[in-house]
């Protein structure tokens, strides 16, 4: 659990600087996760049944597409924990001997590029291609793809291969991209190692500065020479802002785990960070913005590259608004902290990789017609579905993945008899 603000700035007792801290857990990011999810799921109901047509509660609907920017930036966050706390405490690898760790703090390891890929490549792929084969196997608007589809969603490079998003799959693209920062983040990590204890107070400056460079992502794209159907405005490099909300939060929360003195950038950036109603207005304005054709329409619509751009931006400013809170506030966080919330945190990834297929089922199964209305039946039959089956695929799928891999991980560090 998160402590206050003001007990997350005090000075670390000379006597314990030397401790390596624990990392914290935020069991509200967790409920954040799964609210989402279901965000997502509402904006593609909105879209099938054309609730997103309706007068302005429609693009409001529409623009629940910004939960792929929360997603990306619970991703940046915590995938990024480690390298920023490591940075804090003195980076020191089985390379690196004898270099020495920041001031007041015991060296820890940064993280195993290795065991990162195998607990990401466990935790996305098992449960994710038993919905592929299934769609593509069973689902009508899906059956016939030809041997390109299927690689190319079993690999997850459908934003790299054109016309492979296919029914009950196109939600997909979106985890496609995180793959890729997935791939991304070790190689961003390397190239900060430097800025470690003294100059890791450069490491937010730099990275935001990375984050503005994307925004020309757009107009650099359009120059190259690409087959038809490919859109690389999709490519993780267009999405790096949403990413950067949540590595930016990670730098704030290592900083303030870790440090003896917390600098004076910390101190002012935390107070406003930490300032729910200040959030929560922030959330409210951008996310206005965003529901305007200044970041472009809702839906199918082709973006222009200054609408994209917009886009980015905005939906970074929403999902940090919506989890510097939850790291930097004081809780109690009653709603996202409740079992039900938490449940659904844990249901949250096969939420989303399920709930389209679902959604195609729900119209001939209920004898609804599609983009005809019908939006809270469709909802609330789409939601009670896609809970039960994401629930089982947790339990048989995803959780016996993960208890796995962490036994796996937990022999390898037992030395040899």
């Amino acid at each position: 659990m998160s402590s206050s603000p003001d007990r997350q700035l005090q000075p670390t007792p000379r006597a314990d600087r030397s401790a390596v801290p624990a990392r914290r857990f935020f069991p509200q990011l967790e409920g954040m996760r799964a609210v989402a999810a279901i965000a997502v799921l509402t904006t593609h109901v909105s879209f099938q049944t054309g609730a997103v047509n309706t007068a302005v509660i429609g693009p409001i609907l529409g623009r629940l597409d910004l939960a792929v920017a929360l997603f990306f930036g619970l991703s940046g966050f915590l995938l990024w924990r480690p390298w920023a706390q490591a940075a804090r405490t003195g980076v020191q690898s089985p390379g690196e001997p004898g270099r020495p760790p920041s001031r007041g703090a015991r060296s820890i390891p940064r993280p195993d590029i290795g065991r990162y890929f195998r607990h990401r490549i466990v935790r996305i792929w098992p449960a994710y291609v038993v919905v592929v084969v299934l769609v593509l196997t069973l689902l009508p608007d899906a059956k016939g793809a030809d041997l390109t589809v299927w690689l190319a969603n079993l690999t997850l490079t459908q934003v790299f291969v054109a016309l492979s998003l296919t029914a009950g799959l196109t939600q997909m693209w979106s985890l496609s991209v995180e793959v890729a920062f997935y791939l991304l983040l070790p190689l961003i990590g390397l190239a900060l190692v430097r800025l470690r204890g003294d100059l890791a107070r450069l490491r937010v400056p730099v990275i935001l500065a990375v984050g503005v460079l994307s925004l020309g992502w757009a107009w650099f794209a359009a120059t190259l020479p690409l087959a038809d159907g490919v859109e690389p405005k999709n490519w993780v490099f267009g999405h790096l802002p949403w990413f950067v909300a949540g590595l930016v939060l990670a730098e704030i929360a290592a900083t303030t785990d870790v440090a003896g003195h917390h600098p004076r950038w910390l101190r002012i950036t935390v107070a406003p960070s930490a300032n729910r109603p200040l959030m929560a207005a922030v959330f409210v304005v951008a996310y206005a913005l965003a529901c305007t054709p200044l970041a472009g329409p809702t839906g199918l619509g082709e973006l222009t590259h200054l609408q994209f751009a917009t886009k980015m931006v905005l939906g970074a400013i929403v999902g940090y608004a919506l989890l510097a809170p939850l790291v930097c506030a004081p809780g109690p966080f009653r709603f996202l902290d409740s079992p039900v919330m938490q449940a659904l945190g844990r249901w949250s990834y096969g939420i989303f990789i399920w709930h389209l297929a679902v959604l195609a089922v729900v119209f001939p199964l209920f004898g609804i017609v599609p983009f005809n209305g019908d939006m809270p039946l469709v909802l609330a039959l789409t939601v009670a579905l896609t809970i039960g089956v994401s629930a089982a695929s947790y339990t048989f799928i995803e959780d016996p993945a993960r208890r796995w891999i962490n036994a796996r991980e937990a022999n390898r560090t037992v030395p040899n008899a």
